[in-house]
């Protein structure tokens, strides 16, 4: 059973939260602003804030540093509160990791082979940073980048419009680009991510957040538990590098099948040599429904234990479910337990990987004139 809108009405006041109810006032409905506080400093002074959202049962704390996502917190079907995501709780580790934890990714999510591509005959050559590949947008991508940080609240809503301009070179790629990326958080407590952006030269983009989900709490342990759903009958199997083949194949009877829920877990010591490459689920699910105006459903992740469960509906053709192979204890999150390999896992809506190299992909360029938009969902129960 679904936790009762009393139940978390009750939960969320006694966690100091903010739920906005059909027929509550407009001041009552804002509850308190997005607050405000100072996170840290980076080393040549610029101060990086944290903001707390709070609606609808549901708290998300965001940094300025990355647009990172440093809490989310849920409850569960008794309506006992916890952080479901992973991360840190100081800017240091944030500035040395490299596991991007909760980060908006640019200019482009995922891999690009060697770091090079050719658009309208010209070679571009990107910021290696993952082998000889360009990973999530190079050295110092949207996720090392501060964000200015504009807050919002109306009737049901409260969030944040989040800015950043990336100049023409920068990680090489072409052409400045003005994006715009928008949390919010909605009065039934989804979490809803838009993302625009404007060039001026043709470039590529392809934009995603990367949280970490461990919906039993961050810091309990292992997500192989969890059951997993995905509408995609497809995936993109990678070579070494991980890198697309560019011929996508059948799930149909590979550890792959998440067509029905499984455990995470059940397949994913099977031996597959595509496991054995990523050491586990690193992969790009070719998604059912394809590129959409509105945000439609892709997957579904639950922790039976707890009874949350989450929801993702995106515009974007594609999902990279990664299974948190490469987390190796050497991070202490917020809970002070270390990670350790499955304690979370992504879901990052996309394009696929390595789209600039692969013209059977769908295409990520953007042209002056025209307006990059993507839209991703996230809604929450406990059952």
């Amino acid at each position: 059973m679904e936790t009762s809108r009393r139940t978390i009405l009750a939960a969320a006041a006694a966690a100091g939260l903010t739920v906005a109810a059909t027929g509550t006032s407009h001041a009552a409905a804002h509850g308190r602003t997005p607050a405000k506080e100072l996170f840290g400093k980076l080393a040549d002074g610029t101060k990086v804030y944290r903001w707390t959202l709070a609606n609808g049962g549901t708290r998300l704390k965001v940094l300025s540093y990355g647009g990172i996502v440093q809490s989310l917190e849920l409850p569960d079907r008794h309506g006992r509160y916890t952080n479901v995501s992973l991360g840190f709780d100081n800017l240091d580790d944030y500035l040395t990791a490299t596991t991007f934890f909760g980060a908006l990714i640019g200019r482009y999510g995922n891999r690009i082979a060697k770091g090079r591509f050719t658009l309208d005959g010209k070679t571009h050559q990107l910021s290696v940073n993952d082998g000889e590949n360009s990973l999530h947008g190079g050295a110092k991508g949207f996720d090392k980048r501060v964000w200015d940080v504009e807050p919002f609240a109306n009737s049901s809503d409260v969030g944040l419009h989040l800015h950043y301009t990336s100049t023409d070179g920068e990680m090489g790629y072409p052409g400045t680009l003005r994006v715009t990326v928008t949390y919010t958080l909605t009065a039934h407590g989804d979490w809803r991510i838009d993302y625009t952006a404007t060039t001026d030269k043709a470039t590529v983009v392809n934009l995603t957040n990367h949280t970490y989900y461990n919906l039993a709490g961050e810091g309990s342990g292992g997500i192989y538990g969890h059951e997993l759903a995905l509408a995609a009958a497809r995936f993109t199997p990678p070579e070494a590098g991980l890198i697309p083949t560019g011929e996508p194949a059948k799930v149909a009877g590979t550890p792959f099948d998440f067509r029905r829920a499984k455990t995470v877990g059940r397949d994913i010591r099977a031996g597959h040599e595509q496991l054995v490459t990523a050491k586990g689920f690193d992969h790009n699910w070719v998604l059912d429904k394809g590129i959409t105006d509105r945000p439609e459903p892709c997957a579904t992740l639950r922790d039976p234990e707890s009874g949350r469960t989450l929801e993702i509906a995106t515009t974007e053709p594609g999902v990279q479910f990664y299974s948190g192979n490469f987390l190796d204890g050497t991070l202490t999150g917020p809970s002070g337990r270390t990670y350790r390999q499955g304690d979370g896992l992504c879901l990052e809506t996309q394009h696929f990987p390595d789209s600039p190299n692969q013209p059977s992909f769908p295409s990520t360029v953007l042209r002056p004139g025209e307006t990059y938009r993507s839209s991703t969902a996230h809604t929450f129960s406990a059952r």
